[in-house]
């Protein structure tokens, strides 16, 4: 079963974490399938950047989110891939 879940990064005391879609199987910090963006909860506010498209794509192909993503979604204003940016310049 393929999830949508946060890995974790950065040192002690100074996390942020990437958005992958992974096998469910594999540890938190194991391997991954794709990387769709990131959040860091140390920014004031929260920052939480994400391709939504890519995120719709898995969604659709029956990747399951973690409940802790799906909140963030559903809360954080999310900020447009760096990719979206320089292709909208």
């Amino acid at each position: 079963m393929v999830v949508i879940r946060m890995r974790r990064a950065g040192s002690k005391n100074r996390a942020f974490f990437r958005i992958v879609v992974t096998e469910s199987a594999a540890a938190r910090e194991g391997r991954f399938i794709e990387i769709l963006g990131h959040y860091n909860p140390r920014t004031a506010p929260e920052t939480l950047v994400l391709d939504r498209e890519r995120y719709a794509f898995w969604v659709k192909s029956g990747a399951t989110p973690s409940d802790t993503l799906r909140t963030l979604i559903a809360r954080a204003p999310v900020v447009a891939a760096a990719a979206d940016a320089t292709a909208a310049s």
